[in-house]
Protein backbone atom coordinates (compact mmCIF):
# COMPACT_ATOMS: atom_id res chain seq x y z
CA UNK A 1 0.00 0.00 0.00
CA UNK A 2 1.49 3.35 -1.04
CA UNK A 3 1.58 6.54 1.00
CA UNK A 4 -1.43 7.93 -0.86
CA UNK A 5 -3.48 4.84 -0.14
CA UNK A 6 -2.50 4.93 3.54
CA UNK A 7 -3.54 8.58 3.76
CA UNK A 8 -6.86 7.82 2.10
CA UNK A 9 -7.49 4.90 4.45
CA UNK A 10 -6.84 7.11 7.49
CA UNK A 11 -9.27 9.73 6.17
CA UNK A 12 -11.88 7.08 5.39
CA UNK A 13 -11.63 5.76 8.96
CA UNK A 14 -12.08 9.27 10.36
CA UNK A 15 -15.21 9.72 8.23
CA UNK A 16 -16.69 6.43 9.41
CA UNK A 17 -15.91 7.32 13.03
CA UNK A 18 -17.57 10.71 12.60
CA UNK A 19 -20.78 9.07 11.43
CA UNK A 20 -20.62 6.56 14.27
CA UNK A 21 -20.30 9.33 16.86
CA UNK A 22 -22.54 12.00 15.33
CA UNK A 23 -25.16 10.43 13.06
CA UNK A 24 -28.79 10.69 14.09
CA UNK A 25 -31.86 8.87 12.85
CA UNK A 26 -30.49 5.35 12.58
CA UNK A 27 -33.80 3.80 11.58
CA UNK A 28 -35.68 3.51 8.33
CA UNK A 29 -38.11 6.33 7.56
CA UNK A 30 -40.48 3.80 6.01
CA UNK A 31 -43.41 2.78 8.21
CA UNK A 32 -43.66 -0.93 9.00
CA UNK A 33 -44.26 -3.32 11.89
CA UNK A 34 -43.02 -6.64 10.48
CA UNK A 35 -40.84 -8.05 7.66
CA UNK A 36 -43.74 -8.41 5.21
CA UNK A 37 -44.76 -4.79 5.63
CA UNK A 38 -41.14 -3.69 5.18
CA UNK A 39 -40.56 -5.68 1.99
CA UNK A 40 -43.78 -4.25 0.53
CA UNK A 41 -42.68 -0.72 1.45
CA UNK A 42 -39.18 -1.13 0.04
CA UNK A 43 -40.49 -2.48 -3.26
CA UNK A 44 -42.79 0.54 -3.49
CA UNK A 45 -39.97 2.94 -2.56
CA UNK A 46 -37.93 2.37 -5.74
CA UNK A 47 -37.56 5.81 -7.38
CA UNK A 48 -40.24 7.13 -5.05
CA UNK A 49 -40.11 9.12 -1.82
CA UNK A 50 -40.58 7.47 1.55
CA UNK A 51 -43.18 10.14 2.31
CA UNK A 52 -45.32 9.03 -0.62
CA UNK A 53 -44.86 5.35 0.24
CA UNK A 54 -45.92 6.01 3.84
CA UNK A 55 -49.17 7.47 2.55
CA UNK A 56 -49.86 4.44 0.39
CA UNK A 57 -48.91 1.52 2.62
CA UNK A 58 -51.42 1.91 5.51
CA UNK A 59 -54.57 1.39 3.39
CA UNK A 60 -52.81 -1.21 1.21
CA UNK A 61 -51.67 -3.25 4.19
CA UNK A 62 -54.99 -2.87 5.95
CA UNK A 63 -56.58 -4.55 2.95
CA UNK A 64 -53.78 -7.11 2.52
CA UNK A 65 -51.93 -7.49 5.86
CA UNK A 66 -50.22 -10.78 5.00
CA UNK A 67 -48.65 -12.54 2.05
CA UNK A 68 -51.62 -14.90 2.01
CA UNK A 69 -54.11 -12.04 1.76
CA UNK A 70 -52.15 -10.19 -0.93
CA UNK A 71 -51.61 -13.38 -2.94
CA UNK A 72 -55.39 -13.69 -3.30
CA UNK A 73 -55.75 -10.17 -4.70
CA UNK A 74 -55.59 -9.26 -8.36
CA UNK A 75 -53.02 -6.98 -9.92
CA UNK A 76 -55.77 -4.41 -10.54
CA UNK A 77 -56.81 -4.59 -6.87
CA UNK A 78 -53.28 -3.76 -5.74
CA UNK A 79 -52.85 -1.13 -8.44
CA UNK A 80 -55.84 0.75 -7.07
CA UNK A 81 -54.04 1.27 -3.77
CA UNK A 82 -50.60 2.18 -5.17
CA UNK A 83 -51.42 4.16 -8.33
CA UNK A 84 -49.89 7.34 -6.87
CA UNK A 85 -46.36 5.87 -6.57
CA UNK A 86 -43.86 5.69 -9.41
CA UNK A 87 -44.27 2.76 -11.84
CA UNK A 88 -47.45 1.46 -10.18
CA UNK A 89 -48.20 -1.07 -12.90
CA UNK A 90 -44.93 -2.98 -12.55
CA UNK A 91 -44.92 -2.62 -8.77
CA UNK A 92 -48.44 -4.04 -8.52
CA UNK A 93 -47.25 -7.02 -10.53
CA UNK A 94 -44.17 -7.43 -8.31
CA UNK A 95 -46.20 -7.25 -5.09
CA UNK A 96 -48.68 -9.84 -6.29
CA UNK A 97 -46.03 -12.28 -7.53
CA UNK A 98 -43.81 -11.68 -4.50
CA UNK A 99 -46.70 -12.55 -2.18
CA UNK A 100 -47.57 -15.65 -4.19
CA UNK A 101 -43.97 -16.87 -4.05
CA UNK A 102 -43.78 -16.23 -0.32
CA UNK A 103 -46.86 -18.38 0.05
CA UNK A 104 -45.72 -21.19 -2.27
CA UNK A 105 -42.03 -21.36 -1.31
CA UNK A 106 -41.67 -19.91 2.19
CA UNK A 107 -44.93 -20.70 4.01
CA UNK A 108 -45.94 -17.05 3.75
CA UNK A 109 -42.93 -15.83 5.74
CA UNK A 110 -40.26 -13.42 4.53
CA UNK A 111 -36.95 -15.33 4.35
CA UNK A 112 -34.09 -14.17 6.55
CA UNK A 113 -31.20 -14.43 4.09
CA UNK A 114 -30.05 -12.55 0.99
CA UNK A 115 -30.06 -15.56 -1.34
CA UNK A 116 -33.70 -16.47 -0.69
CA UNK A 117 -34.85 -12.85 -0.60
CA UNK A 118 -33.43 -12.26 -4.06
CA UNK A 119 -35.56 -15.07 -5.49
CA UNK A 120 -38.66 -12.98 -4.82
CA UNK A 121 -40.13 -10.96 -7.71
CA UNK A 122 -39.30 -7.27 -7.43
CA UNK A 123 -36.50 -7.89 -4.94
CA UNK A 124 -33.01 -6.98 -6.09
CA UNK A 125 -29.86 -6.90 -4.00
CA UNK A 126 -30.58 -3.47 -2.51
CA UNK A 127 -34.06 -4.46 -1.33
CA UNK A 128 -32.78 -7.79 -0.01
CA UNK A 129 -30.03 -6.03 1.93
CA UNK A 130 -32.45 -3.52 3.43
CA UNK A 131 -34.79 -6.25 4.67
CA UNK A 132 -31.98 -8.52 5.86
CA UNK A 133 -30.20 -5.77 7.78
CA UNK A 134 -33.25 -4.15 9.37
CA UNK A 135 -35.34 -7.22 10.16
CA UNK A 136 -32.70 -9.90 10.65
CA UNK A 137 -29.63 -7.90 11.70
CA UNK A 138 -27.52 -9.20 8.83
CA UNK A 139 -24.17 -7.34 8.50
CA UNK A 140 -24.86 -5.98 5.02
CA UNK A 141 -25.11 -2.48 3.55
CA UNK A 142 -27.82 -1.59 1.06
CA UNK A 143 -26.56 0.79 -1.63
CA UNK A 144 -29.19 3.06 -3.14
CA UNK A 145 -28.60 6.26 -5.13
CA UNK A 146 -27.99 8.31 -1.97
CA UNK A 147 -25.48 5.86 -0.50
CA UNK A 148 -23.75 5.51 -3.88
CA UNK A 149 -23.41 9.28 -4.24
CA UNK A 150 -22.24 9.97 -0.68
CA UNK A 151 -19.72 7.12 -0.77
CA UNK A 152 -18.15 8.61 -3.90
CA UNK A 153 -18.16 12.19 -2.66
CA UNK A 154 -16.57 11.26 0.66
CA UNK A 155 -13.98 9.05 -0.99
CA UNK A 156 -15.24 5.89 0.67
CA UNK A 157 -15.48 4.12 -2.67
CA UNK A 158 -14.72 4.59 -6.33
CA UNK A 159 -16.81 1.57 -7.28
CA UNK A 160 -18.65 1.85 -10.58
CA UNK A 161 -21.58 -0.31 -9.53
CA UNK A 162 -23.69 -0.51 -6.35
CA UNK A 163 -22.20 -3.95 -5.66
CA UNK A 164 -18.65 -2.60 -5.85
CA UNK A 165 -19.55 0.27 -3.52
CA UNK A 166 -21.19 -2.20 -1.13
CA UNK A 167 -18.02 -4.28 -0.94
CA UNK A 168 -15.82 -1.22 -0.42
CA UNK A 169 -18.03 -0.04 2.44
CA UNK A 170 -17.94 -3.48 4.03
CA UNK A 171 -14.13 -3.27 4.14
CA UNK A 172 -14.32 0.03 6.02
CA UNK A 173 -17.27 -0.57 8.34
CA UNK A 174 -17.33 -3.18 11.08
CA UNK A 175 -20.01 -5.85 10.92
CA UNK A 176 -21.78 -4.60 14.02
CA UNK A 177 -22.11 -1.11 12.48
CA UNK A 178 -23.21 -1.99 8.94
CA UNK A 179 -26.97 -2.02 9.48
CA UNK A 180 -26.75 1.46 11.02
CA UNK A 181 -24.26 2.67 8.41
CA UNK A 182 -26.86 2.32 5.66
CA UNK A 183 -29.02 4.85 7.51
CA UNK A 184 -26.07 7.15 8.25
CA UNK A 185 -25.29 7.46 4.56
CA UNK A 186 -28.80 7.49 3.11
CA UNK A 187 -30.01 10.21 5.49
CA UNK A 188 -26.86 12.27 4.95
CA UNK A 189 -27.47 12.04 1.21
CA UNK A 190 -31.17 12.78 1.51
CA UNK A 191 -30.96 15.84 3.74
CA UNK A 192 -27.40 17.24 3.58
CA UNK A 193 -25.26 15.93 0.73
CA UNK A 194 -28.09 16.24 -1.79
CA UNK A 195 -27.58 15.52 -5.47
CA UNK A 196 -28.17 18.97 -6.94
CA UNK A 197 -27.67 21.36 -4.02
CA UNK A 198 -25.51 19.85 -1.29
CA UNK A 199 -25.66 21.86 1.94
CA UNK A 200 -21.89 21.92 2.47
CA UNK A 201 -21.90 24.92 4.81
CA UNK A 202 -24.11 23.06 7.29
CA UNK A 203 -22.44 19.68 6.89
CA UNK A 204 -20.79 18.45 10.07
CA UNK A 205 -18.29 16.48 8.07
CA UNK A 206 -17.23 19.14 5.57
CA UNK A 207 -13.76 19.34 7.15
CA UNK A 208 -13.14 15.75 6.07
CA UNK A 209 -14.74 15.92 2.61
CA UNK A 210 -12.17 15.12 -0.12
CA UNK A 211 -14.18 17.04 -2.73
CA UNK A 212 -14.12 20.22 -0.67
CA UNK A 213 -10.46 19.73 0.11
CA UNK A 214 -9.78 19.59 -3.61
CA UNK A 215 -11.86 22.74 -4.14
CA UNK A 216 -14.28 20.84 -6.35
CA UNK A 217 -17.87 21.97 -6.72
CA UNK A 218 -20.36 19.35 -5.66
CA UNK A 219 -23.20 18.87 -8.11
CA UNK A 220 -25.31 16.20 -9.85
CA UNK A 221 -25.02 12.55 -8.83
CA UNK A 222 -21.44 12.74 -7.51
Amino acid sequence: MGKGSAKNTALQKKIVEWFKENARGEESELLFTNPFELIVAVILSAQCTDKRVNLVTPPLLKAYPTAEAMAKATKDDIYGYIKSVSYPNSKADHLLKMSQKLLSDFDGKVPDNITDLMTLPGVGRKTANVVASICFNEPVIAVDTHVFRVAHRLGLSQGKTPFEVEKDLEKLIKKEDRARAHHWLILHGRYVCKAQKPDCSNCGINHLCPKLMEGSKLSDGR
